[in-house]
């Protein structure tokens, strides 16, 4: 079996002194296949882009990783020295943020800050570098692409900067691109251009794609898998076909439940899930779900469920759902 090309294991990521820490990611494992695209929702403050920072060692000097292991390619990339980390950011893993305006440089032109990038990993000339930024804008749909080597960020639509940052993300060909909120603040036409902008890029380069988003219609259309957290937790995961016709876990069916549809059975009413998401670190105890879950029992306040099978490829951390299907999977091992 090959192994993935991400496997990250127990995940923690702390805030704060470590005689006070806050925890703000808990034990998050997940696995991204060469070629594959697994998608992270979950509502602000459930640690989604504080474990994307945290693969490519972004994270503020407040955090730190306090425990767990982020392989890529079978090196663990916590315990590379600093002065490596930048070899591999560009070049193997590269990243999306969400607000291209501010990731941008605005005193650059877009064909410089491409080239930047190229300049950086690849031995080429300076012509050969232009090609390759010509080539990219291209790619991502960038029209008149080599007349606008010379325009500046604010010169572009929001679409359009959202393209450049793409070009200059793949500009190195990673084998990673880890995408944070890749289409927000952006138009549904917008959005969904970008969206098959990054499944064509997928099947042109073999990228493999980490997708961050709080809108699981993103994630259903580029994603095969699917990991849900809540309050730093992973609470459930499996393939995108499982956990959208069966969820399991009731932050999930929550979720599903929360997007809108034309045919609305409450009468037009948007559902939404009670409550807010925890202040990082509050939960100490239980299933951090707790106080907003229509299915809680007293146990859930005491101790944090495990991970129960719900399929070949499906699981998810609830007692009442995992245990009301645990004596079905007793049976059919006995079977």
């Amino acid at each position: 079996m090959t192994a993935p090309l991400l496997k990250i294991q127990n995940l923690t990521v702390d805030f704060g002194p470590p005689a006070n820490p806050i925890r703000v990611v808990n034990g998050v494992s997940l696995e991204v296949e060469a070629g594959g695209a697994v998608g992270i929702v979950g509502e602000s403050g459930s640690g989604k882009s504080v474990t994307s920072l945290a693969i490519m060692r972004l994270l503020p000097e407040i955090c730190r990783i306090s425990a767990g292991s982020v392989e890529f390619n079978g090196t663990n990339l916590l315990t590379l020295p600093a002065r490596s980390m930048p070899q591999i950011r560009g070049r193997d893993i590269a990243m999306i943020f969400q607000e291209p305006m501010s990731s941008l440089n605005p005193v650059m032109t877009i064909g410089d800050q491409i080239g930047e990038a190229i300049k950086l990993h690849e031995n080429m000339s300076r012509e050969q570098r232009r090609a390759r930024v010509i080539e990219l804008l291209k790619l991502v749909g960038i029209p008149d692409a080599e007349g606008r080597l010379g325009a500046y960020p604010h010169q572009f639509s929001g679409g359009m900067r959202q393209r450049v940052m793409i070009a200059m993300a793949i500009a190195c060909n990673p084998k990673l691109l880890i995408a944070d909120e890749p289409t927000t603040a952006l138009d549904v036409t917008i959005q969904a251009q970008v969206l098959d902008l990054m499944q064509k890029i997928r099947r042109t380069l073999n990228t493999a794609v980490l997708l961050i988003s709080h809108d699981l219609g993103v994630i259903a259309e580029v994603c095969d898998r699917v990991i849900v957290m809540y309050a730093g937790h992973v609470v459930e995961n499996g393939d995108v076909r499982s956990i959208f016709a069966n969820p399991s876990h009731p932050y999930t069916r929550g979720l599903l439940r929360s997007i809108p549809r034309l045919s609305d059975e409450d009468g037009g009413q948007l559902y939404q899930i009670p409550g807010s998401v925890p202040a990082a670190g509050s939960v100490k105890v239980g299933c951090p779900f707790y106080t907003r879950c229509p299915l809680r029992v007293e146990k859930c306040s005491r101790e944090m469920p495990p991970m129960y099978s719900f399929g070949a490829s499906h699981k998810a951390a609830c007692w009442v759902t995992g245990e009301a299907v645990a004596p079905l999977q007793a049976i059919g091992e006995k079977m």
